[in-house]
């Protein structure tokens, strides 16, 4: 297995001009470090937040080039693990995320994590482990890592976590993969714009899959498939994500378009991602126990 340090290279944009700090082959498993959001400059709550290098947000470490991944393949990302730092930190301010408006002043809490909890001031919260960043290059013009799309990036979806297999359409050679913005904790939504953020490595298999069509971003797990979205409003990610659930789910079983919509208006489940983000996200969800009663696959 291979170790790729963050300190060997990292992107603040998802670009097909970035140039690789690794290469590895289809089927390789790496492992990756990272720094956390605001590339571990945040180390008390007493620093002058003035003093934040904000043109170092959302570092992600790569870009990782997968051989044999060519425009129009999918790449696979199958997460084994994810590793933490001993204490995560969270920040809030003006004119950032949802309450923003109300707050007037920014403030940074720093979050001690020990024996799978995290400590918020005498409240012990879970663990949820999960990546903010991750994605491939798209082709033409560069997308910042805050900002999520098509091609993955800062989709702050929880499920991309440990045993998730994510699916990314390739749009260049060599995919040009990259992680980061790890959370300890983060809700649906990330209100304040900030999980419990903290610095870690993930462990990752990449495998180039041919002969796969994909628009924006698949999930897998062991209880689902989810059909990721991003967009400028909640109203139009949702309609992406639906609609091109359904129209794959029509592809793949004998049901027409009208008895899928009443199917997945039964069994699916629409929800947000984050909504603090230059565009929003949201994720559709199959129970597979429905897939498997169709006997359908939506990958492969």
């Amino acid at each position: 297995m291979k170790t790729i340090s963050r300190d060997v290279g990292i992107i603040y944009e998802f670009n097909e001009t970035n140039k690789p700090i690794a290469t590895v082959a289809s089927g390789s498993i790496v492992r990756v470090e990272t720094y956390d959001c605001f590339k571990n400059q945040i180390d008390s709550e007493d620093m002058a937040l003035t003093d934040l290098d904000w043109d170092q947000i959302n570092p992600a470490t790569g870009p990782i080039f997968v051989e044999d991944a060519k425009p129009g393949d999918v790449l696979k990302v199958t997460i084994h693990s994810i590793e933490i730092d001993s204490q995560g930190v969270m920040l809030v301010g003006p004119n950032l995320g949802v309450m923003g408006h109300q707050i007037d002043k920014m403030h940074a809490k720093i979050l001690p994590i020990e024996n799978d909890k995290i400590l918020f001031n005498e409240l012990l919260l879970p663990l949820n482990k999960m990546i903010g960043v991750i994605g491939v290059a798209p082709s033409g013009q560069g997308v910042n890592c805050g900002t999520p799309g098509a091609h993955g990036g800062n989709m702050d979806n929880k499920m991309v976590t440990e045993g998730a297999t994510l699916y990314f359409p390739v749009a260049v050679e060599g995919a040009l993969f990259g992680l980061g913005d790890f959370h300890a904790a983060m809700g649906d939504g990330e209100v304040s714009v900030s999980g419990v953020e903290v610095a870690g490595a993930a462990t990752v298999t990449l495998e180039v899959i041919k002969g796969e069509h994909l628009e924006q971003p698949m999930l897998e797990n062991e209880e689902s498939f989810t059909q990721i979205a991003s967009a400028m409003t909640l109203d139009e990610a949702s309609k992406i994500a639906t609609q091109l659930m359904i129209n794959r789910l029509v592809e793949r079983t004998h049901m027409n378009v009208s008895e899928v919509t009443m199917l997945m208006s039964a069994v699916g489940q629409l929800e947000i991602c984050q909504v603090v983000d230059p565009l929003v996200t949201v994720r559709f969800v199959v129970p597979k126990w429905i897939l498997s009663q169709l006997n359908a696959t939506l990958i492969g």
